[in-house]
C-alpha cells in the first residue's frame, strides 16, 4: 500500500481511529475524518488530528468523501452494514479496521485472542509470562491499546499479544498469528451479527490464515470451539478443565500440560473456574513459545487480574463492592456470580444486547446471588426475565447511580455487593471501562458507619 497515492477516510473517533488517522498521517496519506457522534471529546480528537493535516468532514460531506476515498477505515464500533461501509462496497473500495492496518505492517510474533469471555484476562496473563521471560512483549487490539500504535515499536524478536472482538474480525484479513486462541464462545451482541451462525462465522476467522507451521488452542470443553479443529490446517492444541487432553489439563487440583505438572490452582492469586480456564490458555501458549515451565508458573500464580473483571474495589461496613463492568453478557455474569462466596446483590442492567435473559436468572437461583438490583434502558426486560424464572427478590432504578446507593441499602454485614451488568454501557455511559469507574467513584464515596 503506497500510502502517499491514496485517500483513506477514517470513520469513528475511538481509540483506534484516533490511532489509525495518526499511523497513516505520518506516512504521508491523506486522510478524512467522519464521526456521527458529536461531544467534546469527539472534537478534541478531530482537532488534533487536523493539526496533522488531517481534514474533517461533515454528515453533509460524507457522499463526497466516499466518491473521494480509496480506503475506509471503519472503527470496530460502527457495524459493516452501514450506510458509509455498503457506499464503499458499492464503489468495489476497500474496507478495513485498524487491527488489520495493523496486522499489514507486523513484524513481531503475533499471538491473538478471541472468544466470548477471557479474551482480556488471558491476554494479560499471556503477556506476564512472557514479560517474566525476559521478552519484550505488549498487549494490545481490543484491550484499549490499538496494534496500529505499536508495530512501529515491534521487531521481528517481540511479541504482541492481541485481544481481537467479534467487531474487528468484520474487517481483518490479513492476520497471521503464531498462535491463535479461541476461550470459548457463547451468546453475545446478537443485536449486530443478527444470528448465532454469524457470530460464530466471525470468531472462526481467526484460524482462517493458520498454516502447518501455525497452532490453535482450543478450548476442549466449548463445542463450538473444539468444532474449530475440523476447519484449520494449523496443529490444534487444546485446554480443558474437564478431560485428559492433548495440551493443557487440569487434575486432582493441579494444572498439568500433557502429564508435565505446572501448580496447583491453589497458588493462583486469582480466583474461580473462569480464571482455571484462562491459565490453561496461557500454559498452553507458553509451552508452544517455549517458556521455561517454573518462569511461567510464577507468573500465572502471581498474576492479579484486570481492572473491571471481578475486581474487589473496597470493603465498607463488612459489606465488600465488587466490580464486574466488564461482564457484558449472560455468561460472563454467570462466571462472576458462580465466584460469590458470600451472599450477594448483584447490579443488572444497561443497553440490551439482544438476550434472553430467562437462564440468567435460572443460573443465579443456583448461585449466593440473594437479590437483584435492575437499572438501565432493559430494565424491565430483565424483570420479566425474573418473574419468569420465579426469581422474585428484586427491585427497579432508572438510574445507576441510586442503584448503587439502593445495594448499600439493602446489603448487610458480611454480604457483597457485585456489579455484573450482562448488558452493555451503551445508554448512559461510553464504554464499560466508565461505567466501572463510576461504580468505583459511588463506592469510595460510602462513608464509614461508627458502632460504638
Amino acid at each position: 500500500m503506497f500510502f502517499a497515492n491514496q485517500k483513506f477516510l477514517v470513520a469513528g473517533m475511538s481509540k483506534s481511529g484516533e490511532a489509525s488517522a495518526r499511523f497513516l498521517l505520518a506516512r504521508g496519506a491523506e486522510v478524512y475524518l467522519y464521526d456521527d457522534v458529536e461531544n467534546e471529546n469527539v472534537d478534541e480528537v478531530v482537532n488534533r488530528l487536523c493539526d496533522l493535516g488531517a481534514h474533517k468532514i461533515s454528515a453533509s460531506g460524507v457522499e463526497e468523501a466516499v466518491a473521494r476515498c480509496n480506503v475506509l477505515v471503519l472503527s470496530p464500533g460502527i457495524p459493516i452494514d452501514t450506510p458509509i461501509p455498503i457506499a464503499f462496497r458499492k464503489q468495489g473500495k476497500s474496507i478495513i479496521g485498524e487491527e488489520e492496518l495493523g496486522a499489514l505492517y507486523l513484524r513481531a510474533t503475533a499471538v491473538a485472542v478471541t472468544g466470548t469471555n477471557g479474551k482480556t484476562t488471558t491476554v494479560s496473563m499471556i503477556n506476564s509470562v512472557l514479560k517474566a521471560a525476559g521478552k519484550n512483549s505488549v498487549e494490545c487490539g481490543n484491550i484499549g491499546n490499538p496494534l496500529v500504535k505499536e508495530v512501529e515499536n515491534l521487531g521481528f524478536g517481540d511479541f504482541a499479544v492481541i485481544e481481537i472482538s467479534s467487531f474487528q474480525l468484520e474487517t481483518l484479513s490479513s492476520l497471521r498469528p503464531h498462535v491463535a486462541v479461541i476461550t470459548n464462545v457463547t451468546e453475545d451482541h446478537l443485536n449486530r451479527h443478527y444470528n448465532m451462525e454469524n457470530y460464530i462465522f466471525l470468531k472462526g476467522k481467526l484460524l482462517r490464515n493458520l498454516r502447518e507451521s501455525e497452532y490453535a488452542v482450543l478450548n476442549y470443553d466449548d463445542e463450538i470451539v473444539r468444532g474449530f479443529a475440523q476447519n484449520t490446517k494449523a496443529k490444534v492444541i487444546y485446554f480443558s478443565l474437564k478431560n485428559k487432553v492433548d495440551g493443557a489439563y487440569f487434575e486432582d487440583g493441579s494444572v498439568y500440560f500433557n502429564g508435565d505438572r505446572y501448580f496447583d490452582i491453589e497458588n493462583m492469586t486469582v480466583g474461580g473456574v473462569h480464571n482455571i480456564y484462562n491459565a490453561l490458555a496461557a500454559v498452553a501458549v507458553s509451552r508452544i513459545l517455549g517458556i521455561d515451565k517454573r518462569t511461567a508458573a510464577e507468573a500465572i500464580c502471581a498474576f492479579k487480574g484486570v481492572k473491571h473483571r471481578i475486581e474487589k474495589i473496597r470493603e465498607v461496613n463488612g459489606v465488600t463492592y465488587i466490580n464486574d463492568s466488564k461482564g457484558t453478557n449472560v455468561d460472563a455474569t454467570v462466571k462472576a456470580a458462580q465466584s460469590m462466596t458470600a451472599p450477594t446483590v448483584i447490579l443488572l442492567g444497561g443497553k440490551d444486547k439482544g438476550y434472553d435473559y430467562v437462564p440468567l436468572f435460572e443460573k443465579l437461583k443456583q448461585t449466593k446471588i440473594i437479590h437483584a438490583i435492575m437499572f438501565g434502558e432493559n430494565r424491565f426486560k430483565i424483570m420479566s426475565a425474573a418473574v419468569k424464572s420465579g426469581f422474585l427478590s428484586f427491585s427497579l432504578c432508572s438510574e445507576f447511580e441510586a442503584a448503587v446507593y439502593l445495594a448499600e441499602f439493602i446489603a448487610k454485614p458480611g454480604h457483597n455487593v457485585l456489579l455484573s451488568p450482562a448488558s452493555s454501557s451503551f445508554d448512559a455511559f461510553a464504554n464499560y471501562e466508565e461505567r466501572g469507574d463510576a461504580f468505583r467513584k459511588l463506592v469510595e464515596g460510602i462513608n464509614e458507619t461508627f458502632n460504638p
